[in-house]
Order: C-alpha cells, then sequence, then structure tokens
C-alpha cells in the first residue's frame, strides 16, 4: 500500500506510481471513447457497455494486486481489462471482430479476456463472473500459489443466486477472494431504492462471515486502500471481503439506451465528481504532476488509442474456413 507521511505529502518513490493509475484512468476513458466514435460510424457493431465514470475503481483495485493474481468482470469489463494491463490494440480488434483480437473477432465487448495477465474474462452474464472467482481462489488454495482473485460485479448482479451461493463458498472456506461491487446505482434502468430492501450491498456480507465495507467508488485513493488491505488479508489467509463502491456511469446502460429513468440533472451531478479529474487535482496538489506534466500524460494516452484504432483497422479478419476454429460444446 502506498505510504502517507501526511494527507498532502507523498513518499518520493511512490509517485511514479501515482502517475501510472493516473495514465491508466485516462486510458479507459480515451478507449471507451474511441469506442463509441467507432461504433456511432458503424464500424464497430454489437451491444456495447461503457465504463466511464468508473474508472477509480478498476484502476485503484488491479494497481495493489501482482500480475499473476486473477480478476473476473463483467459485461462492462473495458476498464478491468486495461486495469489489468490488457493491450488496447487488440481490445479493439476484438471489438472490430478481427483476428488479431483476444478472442481472435469470436467473442466481442463482452467475452475479452487475457489468461496470460490473470484476466479470467468479461461475461454477457450478469453475475457470471462470481463463481469463476471462487473457483480461482479455491484453485490458488489448493496449489498453494499465493494468488488473490479479484471479483468485480454490480449491484444488479448481487440479487442473482450466484451472487450468494460464490459468497456463502467463499466465507466457509475462507478463500482469498476479494468481492468488489460497483454501483452505479441502476440495474440497467431500475434504482437501487426499487431492487434492493436494504441501503448497502456491503451489509450482505455479514450473513456469510465476513467483513462488508462501503466507499466511495470515484476516489481512486480510497479504493486503492481499502482492497489493498483486503488483499493482504486474503493473502494472509484471512478469506474474503465484500467492497462495495457507490460510483454512477455517464453513459446509459448500454450504447443506445435513451437513458429516460435519470434526469440530466442528476447525472450533471455524479460528471461534477468526475473521477479522473478528481485524481489529476489532487496529484497537482501534491505536486506529484504539474498542469503541463497532466497534458503531456493526456497526449500520450491519446497517441496510444490512435495507434491502437490503427492496428485494429488494418488487422485481417478472421479467414471463413476458421469459423468453427476454437468451438467447444
Amino acid at each position: 500500500m502506498l505510504i502517507l507521511q501526511r494527507e498532502t505529502e507523498l513518499v518520493i518513490s511512490e509517485k511514479e506510481k501515482l502517475i501510472e493509475m493516473y495514465r491508466k484512468m485516462l486510458l479507459i476513458r480515451y478507449f471507451e471513447e474511441k469506442v463509441l466514435d467507432l461504433f456511432n460510424r458503424n464500424v464497430v457493431g454489437g451491444p456495447l457497455h461503457l465504463y466511464s465514470g468508473e474508472e477509480a475503481i478498476a484502476i485503484g483495485a488491479c494497481s495493489v494486486i501482482n500480475d499473476d493474481d486473477y480478476i473476473t468482470s463483467t459485461h462492462r469489463g473495458h476498464g478491468h481489462c486495461i486495469a489489468k494491463n490488457g493491450n488496447v490494440g487488440n481490445m479493439l480488434a476484438e471489438l472490430l471482430g478481427k483476428e488479431a483480437g483476444y478472442c481472435k473477432g469470436r467473442g466481442g465487448s463482452m467475452h475479452i479476456a487475457d489468461f496470460d495477465k490473470g484476466m479470467l474474462g468479461a461475461n454477457g452474464i450478469v453475475g457470471g463472473g462470481l463463481p469463476i472467482a471462487v473457483g480461482a481462489a479455491l484453485g490458488s488454495e489448493m496449489l498453494g500459489t499465493g494468488r488473490v482473485t479479484l471479483c468485480f460485479f454490480g449491484d444488479g448482479a448481487s440479487n442473482t443466486g450466484n451472487f450468494h451461493e460464490a459468497l456463502n463458498l467463499a466465507g466457509v472456506w475462507k478463500l482469498p477472494v476479494v468481492f468488489i461491487c460497483e454501483n452505479n446505482l441502476y440495474a440497467i434502468s431500475v434504482p437501487t431504492h426499487k431492487s434492493l430492501p436494504i441501503d448497502d450491498v456491503a451489509d450482505r456480507a455479514a450473513s456469510y462471515g465476513f467483513a462488508g465495507k462501503v466507499i466511495d467508488g470515484n476516489d481512486i485513493m480510497a479504493v486503492y486502500k481499502t482492497v489493498g488491505a483486503a488483499v493482504k488479508k486474503a493473502r494472509s489467509g484471512g478469506g474474503p471481503t465484500l467492497i462495495e463502491c457507490k460510483t454512477y456511469r455517464f453513459h446509459g446502460h448500454f450504447v443506445g439506451d435513451l437513458c429516460n429513468y435519470r434526469t440530466e440533472e442528476e447525472v450533471e451531478q455524479w460528471k461534477k465528481k468526475d473521477p479522473i479529474k478528481r485524481f489529476m487535482l489532487k496529484l497537482i496538489k501534491d505536486k506529484v504532476i504539474t498542469t503541463s506534466k497532466a497534458a503531456d500524460i493526456e497526449n500520450e494516452v491519446c497517441k496510444t488509442i490512435a495507434a491502437a484504432e490503427k492496428f485494429a483497422v488494418e488487422a485481417p479478419a478472421p479467414k471463413a474456413e476458421s469459423v468453427l476454429d476454437d468451438l467447444y460444446a
């Protein structure tokens, strides 16, 4: 975890890590903007669920785990893959249906995975990653690898059977898994005050014998410190933790969602809590970066996304004779 001397004075050796966290937050935001641009130009097809507004959760959480640790993702998984050091060129190629894509163009947005980096896959099934995360954690426990699994899911998934079965088993066996609920206040169009009989999803952890915590999901340092403590606990044999990150998606549930279930005033209020702008201002205040350095980082990220787009657009499509390759039943 980061060592803070005072609230605004950072240990010099940690500055590069903070800068990298900021860069990756921007990479997620600009990746999603590029995906939306390509969708609007009919270059990308299929359903898209954008992660814009929730970047602090993926980056804050994945910044405290090791390269060989695992994560499981959701239908809104682009940010998680980037946070686990996924290649944006291969990601974009997947969205374009190209052979160079992570799943050779067969999976699309909701099924991006990179097992070499411990990214066990986005998932088109709500709550589908929960039992996978518990399975990965059980494997780590049985093999004695010391690996921890982060399990990302949304508020809607907390109302599924997968959620309760996964948390129960993880609690019974004290598995090395951290459950991270990205509560963006809506399950598609249903607000949490109508879908949950409680205020906080984190309260449910007590039923399974471990701690639940509620944090500001738009504060990357709160995510970093809270998940860091939970990972340390899990790695030392202390079992799971449920962390609920209160956040908000800037776009609709999917691209094309009319969002007529929420007001413009609500959206604008949450955009004032933009996690990227908050972190940038903190880094400038703490003298980690200057305004000029922040602009340089942004320009670098824009060049990375432009290169990814060029790679994906120019990559060859799968050959027709390979249509049945990599299919299993």
